[in-house]
């Protein structure tokens, strides 16, 4: 196992303080600067889960980012057992740092059932055989990329993530906010089917907010944006095995007052729907 995926499991192990208490460490994310949002979402839905039994998977969650995260702090999960109900269980799960609150997330869980079933098609774009990595694809660019970034560049990754296609990482042209991602993360294998739903948690936030910024040309190495997800919603529609190719097929339907509204839909490699997504974040100009 890479040191990148090994670090994320255990970022993702959360400490039991008391019933219903958990804690968890700010370091090690996506960002040096402040908790990607991804992250404390999986962390919140990782404590709600040590309090749900086993027969019951989360199919919906719902979360409020409140203030920025602080990676040199760590960050203290307080759960609510709203319900136990027959075939639904509900959770709510508060983060908090230095007595504040940075989260609120509300989570259900459902006994499995048998319906009626349907879904989208999966997009028609390219399979991630052939494509280049995200990272090597920065990597080629690191001679033009503002040198207090390179060290994100260069850092171990739990995600392997393929783009179908990638705007140049410094002066990208303003182009449709479809944005289409493989992933995958190998070190997956044999997880629980918990566990499988708190990475694809993790990995939901990865550049969804930047399908807002597409259309305007904009990315964060420009730093011509402040950035930050203001919600975030997520429905689990099937078995999620995250050592296979994902695809995270988004768009950005709308943006105005400083706000970009993104949706998501990952897809097995097979054409199987097995969550949605959807998201607000702020996208503030920079004068």
């Amino acid at each position: 196992m890479d040191d990148g995926a090994q670090e994320l499991l255990d970022l993702l192990d959360l400490e039991p303080l008391d019933k219903d208490l958990f804690r968890g460490t700010g370091a090690g994310g996506e960002t040096p600067t402040r908790i990607y949002g991804g992250q404390v979402i999986a962390q919140a839905l990782a404590a709600a889960y040590r309090t749900v039994p086993d027969d019951r998977l989360c199919h919906s969650l719902h979360a409020y980012f409140i203030r920025p995260g602080n990676p040199a702090s760590p960050v203290i999960y307080d759960v609510d057992r709203a319900r136990d109900g027959g075939s639904f269980t509900t959770r709510r799960v508060v983060a908090i740092q230095n007595g504040k609150q940075i989260l609120n997330l509300s989570s259900s869980f459902h006994l499995q059932e048998d319906g009626w079933t349907h879904q989208h098609r999966k997009p028609h774009v390219k399979e991630p055989d052939g494509l280049m990595s995200r990272q090597t694809f920065h990597k080629q660019h690191l001679d033009r990329i503002p040198e207090i970034f390179h060290a994100e560049v260069l850092r171990p990754r739990p995600f392997e993530m393929r783009e179908i296609s990638p705007r140049d990482p410094v002066s990208p042209e303003p182009t449709s906010d479809e944005n289409h991602v493989w992933l995958r993360m190998l070190a997956a294998s044999g997880q629980t089917p918990q566990m499988q739903h708190i990475l694809l948690a993790y990995a939901s936030d990865f550049g969804l907010l930047g399908s807002a910024l597409r259309p305007h040309g904009l990315n964060w190495y420009q730093r011509k944006t402040m950035t930050a997800s203001l919600d975030h919603a997520m429905w689990f529609h099937g078995p999620i095995a995250m050592e296979n190719w994902h695809l995270y097929s988004m768009d950005s339907p709308f943006a105005g007052g400083a706000r970009g509204f993104n949706r998501g839909s990952i897809y097995t490699q097979d054409g199987t729907l097995v969550a949605s997504v959807a998201q607000e974040g702020l996208m503030r100009p920079i004068s």
